[in-house]
């Protein structure tokens, strides 16, 4: 799979070129039959345009297929390894508490390592489902608009 995808960006910037290549010789041969003046920029200007969207649209599908292969991989519901919580302490270091198994670990992260800071005894107890803490200013937003919290889901 991995050639596959190395080796479409050279085909994807082959195409418009090769059909470019191409219409000279489809030109010379619809300028013999019948002398047009202005159709053959008018067909290239098509052509052009047709490529360019065929190319954007392989491009979008070609995106689409890669992400629905990545969810598909062995990163699935059943992880062992599960992130808790985060806290950025500079514009590179963070915290990180992560859940392996029963046990949390705290983690330090640093540009170019990671390392465990402590483990922790007694597990740390997540406050409430799913829902996610929402800064001030946006649960300020949201009582503004008249929306509660509970009905953005």
């Amino acid at each position: 799979m991995k050639k596959v995808l190395g080796a479409l960006p050279g085909w994807l910037l082959a195409l418009p070129f090769s059909v470019l290549a191409a219409e000279p010789v489809a030109s010379a041969a619809t300028a013999a039959a019948a002398p047009v003046a202005n159709s053959g920029v008018a067909g290239q200007l098509t052509q052009l345009v047709f490529g360019l969207l065929l190319v954007l649209g392989l491009i979008f599908f070609l995106a689409w297929l890669l992400r629905r292969v990545q969810q598909a991989g062995p990163a699935g519901k059943g992880q062992v390894i599960e992130l808790i919580g985060s806290r950025a302490l500079g514009p590179r270091d963070r915290l990180m508490l992560v859940q392996v198994g029963n046990e949390q670990i705290l983690l330090g992260l640093s540009p170019g390592s990671i390392t465990a800071l402590h483990v922790l005894k007694e597990p740390v107890q997540v406050p409430g489902g799913t829902e996610k803490a929402t800064p001030e200013f946006a649960q300020h937003l949201l009582r503004m608009l008249g929306k509660d919290q509970k009905d953005k889901k």
